[in-house]
């Protein structure tokens, strides 16, 4: 997991990095004037937007991790899975109803070249690509930490070897001490399965909310600020519900659940600092930024797109918890419905 860590820093400083050089282009292509534009009432509107999404990134990501105090909320109970559930909606709302249009938008504006961004629909290329990506990463990461925690031995084969040397074997004994020891092994892989799913879920909610971020710390029109605010509190509170949930499956150690806590927090806070810091240079309609704003947002939209179906939807309704309980399944699916409903409403704003 050190290696995961590493590359998620790595990726936060680059993207960073890329997109300040990037999006501080000249060659914007000319829009109609907005009365809504005033860049002096629209800085005191961002500093309220850094504030209160950063509080409301904190406390949805650290509800759950403190849930284990709240006997209702601990991961093995039902409210748990039916929260968890309605976070994975809105994880998969933002991709379908906010990122891709985003990039469908950007990459089909008439400030690009007729060829070769109106020829092909890169959006959609790109999204499958990144879920493809995501696919690889999810199974590679799982792959080789398993085989680094891995003794190597059958623990069943193991044990029935030990009792063999030591003259006492009893196949019913050995059988049972084998099946627990299996039992553990399953457990094991299962925690490595959360860890990943943590860590790949994370990386892609860095890139989008930084992204997200510039774009609203760019902007001057304090018509869609407004509006913007108020969604993303929304947003984040309820997308760091569902990663929260996951980092606490995942039983990291102290320092490494605030560490995630912390870049889940500060990612869309420092996009908008870094956009009004870019604001004189930016200029949101350059055939630069929107390349690279629309490419961005298609390989977010791709990320959370599998890992919400995938990794959270999939993984809980085909587990045994579910697929033991009609009833929770219904409330699940409710729970799924009312989150993607929600974040599709909020479309109408953001």
């Amino acid at each position: 997991m050190a290696t995961f860590n590493k590359i998620t820093s790595i990726s936060f400083v680059i993207l960073s990095i890329f997109i300040s050089q990037a999006l501080s282009q000249s060659d914007e292509c000319k829009t109609e004037v907005n009365d809504c534009n005033d860049k002096k009432k629209a800085l005191p509107l961002k500093i309220i937007a850094i504030v209160s999404i950063l509080v409301t990134s904190m406390i949805g990501v650290c509800l759950p991790l403190f849930s284990r105090s709240i006997p209702a909320l601990s991961p093995d109970r039902n409210l748990f899975v039916i929260v968890k559930a309605f976070a994975a909606g809105i994880i998969l709302a933002t991709g379908f109803m906010h990122v891709l249009p985003d990039s469908f938008d950007m990459l089909w504006s008439d400030c690009l070249k007729e060829n070769p961004w109106h020829k092909f629909p890169f959006t959609g290329f790109v999204a499958m690509l990144s879920a493809i990506v995501t696919l690889l990463v999810d199974s590679m990461a799982t792959s080789i930490y398993s085989k680094k925690c891995s003794v190597g031995v059958n623990p069943e084969n193991e044990l029935v070897q030990q009792d063999r040397e030591m003259g006492t074997v009893n196949a019913g004994q050995g059988h049972s001490h084998g099946h627990f020891h299996a039992s553990k092994a399953t457990d094991g892989q299962q925690l490595l399965r959360y860890r990943v799913i943590a860590m790949v879920l994370e990386l892609g909610i860095i890139v989008h909310s930084i992204v997200i971020g510039l774009s609203l710390g760019a902007s001057n029109n304090t018509c869609s600020i407004k509006g913007l605010v108020a969604a993303l509190c929304f947003h984040q509170m309820f997308e760091g519900m569902g990663l929260g949930g996951c980092i606490l499956q995942a039983e990291y150690k102290l320092f490494k659940k605030v560490m995630m806590a912390f870049f889940f927090s500060v990612t869309t806070p420092f996009g908008i600092a870094l956009g009004i810091a870019l604001s004189k240079t930016y200029k949101e309609n350059s055939p630069t930024a929107l390349i690279t704003v629309g490419l961005l947002n298609a390989s977010s939209a791709g990320l959370l797109i599998y890992m919400a179906l995938v990794d959270l939807l999939a993984a809980d309704f085909m587990g045994p918890k579910l697929q033991g309980s009609i009833r929770l399944q219904i409330k699940s699916y409710i729970a799924v419905l009312l989150g993607a409903g929600g974040m599709s409403v909020m479309a109408k704003w953001a």
